[in-house]
């Protein structure tokens, strides 16, 4: 039963942190460019700057690059290259950044702030401007297009110094722990993304598509933008004021343009109902006469009296006729001769 009773009220914790809040957290904790964090930043530039002059002046830095490009690592270790042509998606930055915003687009629901994914905005503005110009500026080659044995391929074109997939991963995976609420939280959190952006680093240099230096440089990008944000933080928070004022004065246009409601009708009085009267059979209408177009005929009138009897009737002649003799006629038969 206890065991139960645990379990229960865990769950209940995780669901009720499911729940969206009923209002903005009074206090989210919002990290201050502190002294330690500068002098973070401070050294990661430093081994910034060292790595793009052991790069430059080709160092010892340059000949271990190449050692590792002949060693060529995915020969060495063929079984696990199928897994690692998966693993290394987790630095690139279409699916890492889909990932993550749909995590703190989460939060931002939940706490009602857009700041979570303000800040992720930012950083990946901040990597694109900051690895893109040294790409573009520095002109690198990779080991497959590598020209020179032993040279540090520099300013031929290429644009893969410091490592992209190294950079993004750190930032994209290090902006959760950067915005991560409890310092319990941050700090498990700091752990899993370094794990995940070492093992992407190292990932490029087994696959040979980076040299080790690229990753070195990668990582210190990516590391120098998570210690600078705390400078963007209150751009980001005007930005967010921004965005709320911008909702509320569209909110307010809406009400003063949404249609009055109808008031509501006033309930109709019952109507006594009373039964239908027997419906009156329906009246022939009265014909009227038809004249005729031709002319009237005078009426026949019989001749008074009674008929007359057979005896009385005109004779029949030999002929067979009824009607009285003519004398200019000849009866049927004769023939014309014996006319007159």
């Amino acid at each position: 039963m206890r065991t139960e009773r645990k379990l229960t009220r865990r769950l209940d914790r995780v669901f009720a942190r499911l729940d969206r809040e009923p209002e903005r957290p009074a206090h989210i904790d919002v990290p201050r460019m502190s002294r330690h964090r500068a002098v973070l930043f401070s050294s990661t530039l430093a081994f910034y700057l060292a790595i793009v002059w052991a790069v430059i002046t080709t160092s010892w830095l340059v000949r271990l690059d190449w050692r590792v490009m002949f060693f060529r690592p995915y020969q060495q270790w063929p079984g696990i290259h199928a897994f690692l042509d998966y693993y290394v998606v987790l630095g690139q930055r279409g699916p890492t950044a889909v990932m993550v915003a749909a995590w703190l687009g989460w939060r931002s629901w939940r706490q009602h702030t857009v700041r979570p994914l303000l800040t992720l905005a930012a950083s990946l503005l901040l990597l694109n401007i900051t690895v893109g110009a040294a790409k573009l500026g520095m002109g690198r080659l990779g080991p497959h297009y590598a020209t020179v044995i032993g040279s540090n391929e520099m300013g031929l074109g290429g644009d893969i110094f410091p490592s992209g997939h190294t950079a993004n991963a750190v930032v994209t995976w290090g902006i959760l722990a950067y915005l991560a609420s409890t310092a319990r939280a941050r700090r498990w959190l700091s752990a899993l993304s370094a794990i995940t952006s070492l093992g992407v680093g190292l990932t490029t240099v087994y696959l040979g598509t980076h040299w080790l230096s690229d990753v070195l440089l990668g990582w210190a990008a990516g590391l120098l933008i998570l210690l600078a944000l705390p400078w963007f933080e209150p751009l980001i928070s005007r930005a967010e004021n921004a965005l709320f004022a911008l909702r509320d004065r569209l909110r307010a246009r809406r009400r003063r343009t949404a249609p009055a409601p109808a008031a509501p009708a006033a309930p109709l009085a019952p109507v006594a109902l009373q039964p239908l009267a027997k419906a009156a059979e329906p009246s022939v209408p009265a014909r009227e006469p038809v004249t005729s177009a031709r002319g009237s005929r005078p009426p026949i009138h019989l001749a008074p009296g009674p008929h007359t009897a057979r005896s009385e009737r005109t004779p029949v002649t030999p002929a067979g006729s009824r009607r009285p003799p003519h004398a200019d006629r000849l009866p049927r038969g004769a023939s014309q001769a014996a006319r007159p």
